[in-house]
């Protein structure tokens, strides 16, 4: 079993909301998040697309597919992690979001890393 191939992605990911960008008044209220990938395995990966999904307090849902995050693809050896950072845009001042990343191993195994829930939210909204 030395030679066991894992495929493994961890997703972290931290949020804050934009007051400067959002405007309550007409029910925008825009956030960005930062998003750390750390290949977690023993197999280098690529992350070819990302699919998002994201709902407001009150369960409007937008989905967003695409290639890559930030226009790049990033190619993650073993240990290797990758940050970028990307904003939301909801009609409530709390929402939720949660996805994934397809994923391609170097040995040309596909499989996707699940990237958990994590709140959107305006300070002082929640208790």
């Amino acid at each position: 079993m030395a030679n066991s191939k894992i495929y493994a992605i961890q997703v972290n990911a931290v949020s804050a909301f934009m007051a400067d960008q959002s405007d309550e008044a007409s029910g925008r209220f825009a956030f960005v998040y930062t998003i750390t990938i750390t290949n977690t395995g023993t197999v280098p990966a690529q992350l070819i697309s990302r699919h998002w999904i994201i709902t407001d307090s009150e369960h409007q849902v937008q989905e967003v597919q695409g290639l890559g995050v930030v226009g790049e693809q990033p190619l993650l050896a073993p240990g290797d992690r990758f940050e970028y950072t990307s904003g939301a845009v909801l009609a409530t001042p709390v929402g939720m979001m949660r996805g994934s990343y397809q994923m391609v191993a170097e040995d040309g195994v596909r499989f996707d890393a699940p990237i958990d829930e994590f709140m959107l939210a305006m300070p002082r909204v929640l208790h």
